[in-house]
């Protein structure tokens, strides 16, 4: 009876009873004395052995996942070859639609060895890759299938068992990961028995439990960062003085750096004929390779063309990755995109792996931020790149968002030019003869319109450049000069006294009609508030010095010294002063501020244009 209860209350049991039962070699034995084997098994030696495999596969998904990917699979081949009993491993992960390695994690064997190895589509760990069963070898050096020789005679490996990895990508983007891992021992072990392959198969199952648990940790610290990125941009731009990409860029970077774990990465804008890039900042200061203000010719530099004018095919490839949205060159040395200039560059730096982003308005890249992976770390993941390229996303959200700022800032000097303009009109018309006043009213009427389709532009559009032309600074100057000067008069300012303009005949530039428009009218903007109530004057000069032209402002009132600095460098904080200085620097000129004896002189230098047989516009 007891038996039978014993055989209803356990499928086990009664598997194994069954099985002991069919053994002949164990016909000698009476079914009870089966039985109590069973029993002996089932409660003394399988509770020990299963505690065993959970605790084996406790040990590999508790490891530490916020350690790099790489870490990762070195610590697991480490714990399944001491499961195991075994000499060595290495994990292989790789990309099925490239064919590129992800990464290689090894434990007791050399990577290069590793590499030799699964670089031949015919190798075992291809094989068990592309077959997805594993695969079990006893006398290694006697079999063709195992490529790396050098394996075996230096480190004394007879046997391997190499198992298959599947692990499906998170993302739609992302796609699958596939890979093996090899284990070795240096016992000849014959033939692997069944029991052992499926414990291997088993730890090896935890590896894609691990691998997703770091990835699930990945997207959380992923969309933190996110988060914190965004409230800092809003930070920066509730500041109603103005933002320049530059001082975002500078801003932003020290605190991605420790989850980058970046060591290198530089800001260049992009000239408007797309040709030039200039080096606005590094990080660290110390770190960058060149000094701001650094050119390049982008013709020279192959990977600077692909960042900014695309590529005719997109995809993965063994040593880049050419995406719409960012360019990844996973090995310098080898890229084909890659410069002996830049070989050396690299070689010098330490630097494993670039990844350019190019930052974009309406198809044309404006600036270019580049990353460099030195020592520390050698390549970017995914994640990685997803979060760089939110940040150049949202860095050109916040330009629009300050360009447009930058509109409303503007909108006041043609308002009031067009209330003074038609109050005057307005007045001619009550006089009896219009026929004397009329030449002086259709004067009114055009600056009128003319100033309502320049607020207009202003409106419609968010580059607020127009296209570059040669200009005549001299004509350009007189007009914004009047126009400011209605303006002060209109404000009822009796203070100042505005001197006549001594300005040169002709004086060509080349640049964007709208943009040198906008910072005549900031100029003299700021001239005008900076006049002390007690009084003073406002001037302006236009004149050549060597190959610039020069635009000079003088006004009443003195400027401390520390702004003064603050202007020859760049790092002014005043809207206006942003948007002169960000037009002066894109067309390659020069800001100087002085005081002299109560007034303060800030010229503008811009380059003369030197083709003589161009015609001016007017």
């Amino acid at each position: 009876m007891a038996a039978l209860n014993f055989l209803e209350n356990s499928h086990m049991k009664r598997s194994l009873y069954e099985f002991l039962e069919s053994q002949t070699s164990l016909g000698h034995l009476t079914s009870a004395e089966r039985l109590d084997i069973a029993r002996s098994i089932q409660q003394e030696y399988l509770p020990g052995l299963l505690s065993d495999i959970i605790r084996n596969v406790e040990e590999i998904i508790h490891i530490d996942t916020r350690l790099e990917e790489k870490r990762v699979l070195e610590i697991v081949a480490e714990k399944i070859a001491n499961i195991l009993r075994a000499d060595a491993a290495y994990i292989w992960l790789f990309n099925p639609r490239s064919l590129s390695t992800l990464c290689l994690g090894a434990y007791q064997i050399y990577e290069v060895e590793c590499k030799e190895e699964i670089s031949s589509e015919k190798s075992i760990p291809a094989q068990v890759v592309r077959e997805n069963k594993s695969i079990s070898i006893s006398g290694l050096f006697e079999d063709p299938r195992f490529k790396n020789r050098s394996i075996v005679k230096d480190q004394g490996f007879n046997s391997l068992l190499a198992i298959p990895l599947q692990i499906t990508g998170f993302l739609d983007s992302e796609g699958e990961i596939v890979g093996s891992i090899s284990i070795f021992y240096k016992e000849d072990k014959g033939k692997f028995d069944s029991f052992e392959i499926i414990h291997a198969e088993l730890l090896a199952n935890c590896i894609s439990y691990v691998l997703a648990k770091r990835k699930i940790r990945g997207l959380q610290s992923l969309n933190a960062h996110k988060k914190k990125m965004v409230d800092r941009i809003f930070i920066k731009l509730s500041n109603r003085e103005g933002i320049k990409l530059k001082d975002l860029f500078l801003d932003m970077i020290p605190d991605l750096a420790p989850y980058l774990q970046i060591k290198s990465c530089c800001l260049f804008s992009v000239s408007k004929d797309q040709k030039l890039i200039r080096l606005e900042a590094g990080y660290p200061p110390d770190k960058t390779y060149h000094q701001p203000g650094h050119t390049f010719t982008v013709s020279h530099h192959p990977y600077f063309q692909i960042a900014i004018h695309g590529a005719s095919e997109y995809g993965d490839y063994p040593f880049e990755r050419i995406d719409p949205a960012y360019f990844l060159i996973k090995d310098p040395e080898r890229s084909r995109f890659t410069s002996s200039g830049m070989r050396k560059f690299v070689e010098q730096h330490n630097i494993y792996s670039i990844l350019i982003i190019p930052l974009k308005t309406n198809g044309a890249a404006l600036y270019l931020m580049t990353f460099y992976a030195t020592e520390q770390k050698s390549s970017f993941t995914n994640e990685e790149i997803d979060l760089l390229t939110f940040f150049g996303k949202e860095v050109m959200r916040a330009l629009r968002s300050e360009l447009l700022d930058d509109v409303l800032h503007d909108f006041k000097n043609p308002a009031i030019a067009i209330t003074g303009f038609a109050f005057k009109a307005r007045n001619l018309m009550e006089s009896e003869d219009l026929d004397e006043i009329r030449n002086k009213l259709i004067t009114y009427l055009d600056i009128i319109l003319k100033e309502t389709v320049r607020m207009q532009d202003m409106a419609l559009s968010m580059k607020l450049e127009g296209r570059e032309e040669v200009l005549n600074l001299s004509d350009i100057a007189l007009e914004r000069f009047r126009l400011n000067e209605e303006a002060v008069r209109q404000s009822w300012r009796r203070y100042i006294r505005i001197e006549p303009p001594d300005i040169k005949e002709e004086i060509l530039v080349y640049c964007s009609r709208f943009g040198l428009e906008r910072v005549l009218d900031n100029l003299l903007n700021n001239a005008v508030n900076a006049v002390p109530k007690q009084g003073g004057l406002l001037t302006m000069r236009c004149y050549v010095e060597g190959s610039m032209a020069c635009l000079e402002i003088r006004n009443s009132g003195d400027i401390p010294k520390e702004k003064i600095d603050q202007v020859r460098r760049g790092e002014v904080k005043g809207r206006g002063l942003n948007i002169i200085y960000r037009f002066v620097q894109s067309n390659y000129g020069k800001i100087d501020i002085q005081t002299n004896n109560g007034q303060t002189i800030l010229i503008v230098k811009l380059p003369l244009f030197q083709r003589k047989d161009t015609k001016s516009t007017k």
